[in-house]
């Protein structure tokens, strides 16, 4: 099986604990251009963690978009989701590969580490993601992490580089342009008025801006 390709919109599920309204904007994300969602939820307990896990998995399967599981390897082993995402204090990579197999996506966040972006890859990760690049409402005490990071870190490393943080419209051209494979979003597409129209736009200028400055990266 082929791993999904890491690029475009990426969208990270707030923390919801109405299920019906959880899988309501992430459809509507989806919809709207969606190519990975992140399912994280850290007020759920481990029952309703399940839940909505396997639900979502359900409805990114109808779309043939993967799911992928925040923190909780062996969640995502267990429901057969398209892989995990790690932070830094996690489980760790080898762990997760064992526990996930070869075909599974596993993405780890660096922050703004690029020694540990270089060491995640050599560790087997299939793309990196640093940030907060912008206040973020998610992580209101996420470290600050340059633009030039992601210039460094696109010499440095070959898997993808997903970009973080505080993203929005009015900022989101400014990392891709630096070289993101893709872009995480949370608040600003699922507490948008129109998600759908949202994640439109977000998907639009990822597309337009990441492949006119992909080959070559002038920076």
């Amino acid at each position: 099986m082929k791993i999904p390709k890491i690029e475009g919109l990426y969208g990270i599920t707030p923390d919801l604990m109405d299920t019906a309204d959880l899988l309501s904007r992430t459809q509507q994300a989806i919809i709207g251009g969606a190519k990975i969602i992140q399912y994280r939820n850290k007020r759920a307990s481990q029952p309703v963690l399940t839940e909505q896990a396997q639900l979502l998995l359900q409805l990114c399967r109808d779309y043939q978009i993967p799911l992928i599981i925040n923190d909780h390897v062996d969640l995502a082993a267990d429901i057969d989701a398209d892989g995990v995402h790690l932070g830094q204090h996690d489980a760790q990579m080898t762990y997760a590969r064992e526990r996930l197999g070869h075909t599974k996506i596993i993405g780890i966040s660096c922050h703004n580490s690029l020694d540990f972006a270089i060491r995640a890859e050599h560790e087997g990760a299939d793309y990196v993601a640093f940030g907060a690049f912008f206040p973020s409402l998610t992580k209101p005490d996420a470290v600050s992490v340059p633009m030039s990071v992601m210039a460094q870190a696109n010499k440095s490393i070959s898997i993808p580089i997903v970009a973080i943080g505080g993203i929005r419209l009015t900022n989101a051209k400014s990392v891709i342009e630096k070289g993101c494979a893709a872009i995480a979003v949370c608040n600003e597409l699922f507490s948008a008025d129109e998600i759908v129209a949202t994640a439109a736009q977000f998907a639009q200028l990822s597309e337009k801006t990441y492949h006119k400055h992909q080959y070559p990266l002038n920076f």
